[in-house]
């Protein structure tokens, strides 16, 4: 017995197949090879054509099923993971209308902020829970202004995720999850908010039907079947956005827990038990894939853009040629905590939500010309990725998330001994260091939306711990002398 999970990616879609009673991903692919194609035919814009995400999901569910020598008949589940906040639009055929207009486009950022201003700051962040921003609805307003002939087509609107199950099922239907992540849910109000479709002019009918995060939401259709591999009737059991699903990948379902990326950006994303906001909206919220009434459960969602680009660039311009990400992290180690007085402020990709979306470049402070080298920067490097991290975390813990624990995959910059240690030590925070991925995170949250697994305890019991990394009490003042004077540099920049 089988469980089958994917993750939609913008780089890729992957598939997982884990083995239901020992929890074992057995088979894994992803495609295409090389990234998918992103579409911007003006700066800020990013598009990608849906058609070209279920091409590579048969891809890649061809090459696991392969790779397992099974059949589509011994899969019980599906679950579905995928990049959050895009929009993807059908007419009555579920034919797509347009490309998708996918997270990382920027386009809608003025119809986010006229919301905010004409229903109130006090309305969105009491019911939605967030500034409309540039999220789903904010996209879905500049398709109504801009193309108004392929708007009064639309049927229904979905995000990624939704449109990955309706081709696998012929079924139209979204969450409550999805739909706070694209800033629809009002939640003190428990419903979709009737007060932003009325601001953007959209009726309620392009909603789509809701299902629950977990639970049957449709079955493969025989042509889905017939193209993938699979058996007919093979229940959709779960669906997520990335962050919150990363969060499930982790075990990460009650207030206080911690789960973390950093890769190219970086993500800390915090579960609090209470309907709360931070009041500049520095930080976003959304409901978390276990929410529900009588159970609050909200993904708390701090995101740094600069984070491993920075390492990387440091990589390519300031390392010695060739070195390698391990021998980089050793010349960095032997420059002691606080990096003698260098600070790195590593805001250089773009304008920070977390900085009230102000773009100030990435910027380094306290160098001597005789004191100071490459190491210098290498370390400095890393300790402001951390601290960035640890600013968030500090909004975050303003709004009632209490960190202890943080939870992460073993990879990209939690790979890095110094990245781990500094962010333990100025944190005070446990790491935890797990072998898991967002697809076989889909995997198991399929099974326990089939109820193969009758608790999320059943369901992780084989997740694999690989390293706990506990602060280092004799160096934590050391750690927080060198944070209090990044964030001072950092205060004086964004006055």
């Amino acid at each position: 017995m089988y469980l089958l999970g994917y993750d939609i990616g913008s780089s890729s879609v992957k598939a997982s197949l884990v083995d239901a009673q020992t929890g074992v991903c057995i088979a894994s692919d992803f495609s295409p090879k090389q990234e998918m194609e992103i579409i911007a035919h003006k700066s800020g814009w990013a598009e990608q054509d849906p058609e070209r995400w279920w091409e590579n999901l048969q891809t890649a569910t061809r090459s696991i099923l392969n790779q397992a020598n099974i059949d589509g008949s011994e899969i019980k589940a599906i679950g579905i993971s995928y990049q959050m906040h895009g929009l993807v639009v059908v007419d009555k055929n579920q034919h797509v209308l347009r490309p998708a207009i996918i997270w990382c486009d920027s386009r809608a950022v003025p119809y986010g902020e006229n919301a905010f201003r004409t229903l109130g700051e006090k309305f969105c962040l009491e019911h939605l829970l967030n500034s409309p921003g540039n999220f789903t609805a904010s996209k879905l307003a500049w398709i109504k202004e801009n193309e108004p002939e392929i708007f009064e087509k639309i049927d229904k609107i979905m995000l990624p995720g939704d449109y990955i199950a309706m081709r696998l099922t012929n079924e139209v239907c979204t969450t409550v999850s999805g739909l706070s992540e694209g800033i629809f849910w009002d939640f003190k109000n428990a419903c979709v908010s009737k007060e932003l479709l009325a601001h953007y002019g959209f009726d309620e009918s392009i909603i789509a039907k809701i299902v629950p995060t977990f639970g049957v939401q449709g079955a493969v259709s025989s042509h889905a079947a017939q193209l993938l591999g699979l058996t007919a009737g093979t229940p959709v059991t779960y669906r997520a956005g990335d962050q919150p699903n990363n969060a499930l990948s982790l075990n990460v379902f009650n207030p206080g827990e911690i789960a973390s990326t950093a890769g190219t950006s970086g993500v800390v994303y915090g579960i609090n038990g209470s309907v709360n906001y931070d009041p500049l909206s520095r930080v976003n919220t959304f409901a978390h894939v276990n929410h529900k009434k009588g159970q609050t459960r909200l993904g708390v969602l701090l995101c740094i853009n600069g984070t491993g680009i920075l390492n990387s660039w440091i990589k390519r311009n300031i390392a010695p040629e060739d070195t390698s990400y391990s021998s980089m992290n050793l010349l960095a180690s032997q420059v002691d905590i606080g990096c003698d007085g260098v600070s790195i402020v590593p805001f250089g990709n773009g304008a920070e939500r977390i900085l009230q979306n102000k773009e100030i470049g990435a910027s380094i402070h306290g160098i001597n010309y005789n004191r100071h080298d490459r190491y210098h920067l290498m370390r400095a490097a890393q300790e402001g990725i951390v601290f960035s991290f640890k600013y968030g975390m500090e909004i975050m813990q303003g709004i009632g998330i209490d960190i202890r624990t943080i939870k992460a995959g073993h990879a990209n910059m939690f790979l890095s001994p110094i990245f781990r240690d500094t962010l333990a030590g100025v944190t005070e925070a446990t790491i935890e260091l797990y072998d898991t991925d967002g697809s076989v995170g889909a995997a198991k949250g399929a099974g326990i939306g089939a109820g193969i697994y009758k608790s999320t305890e059943e369901a992780f019991s084989s997740l694999k711990k690989i390293q706990i990394i506990e602060p280092d009490t004799k160096n934590i003042a050391a750690y927080q002398e060198a944070y209090a004077r990044w964030k001072g540099i950092l205060e004086t920049l964004i006055k």
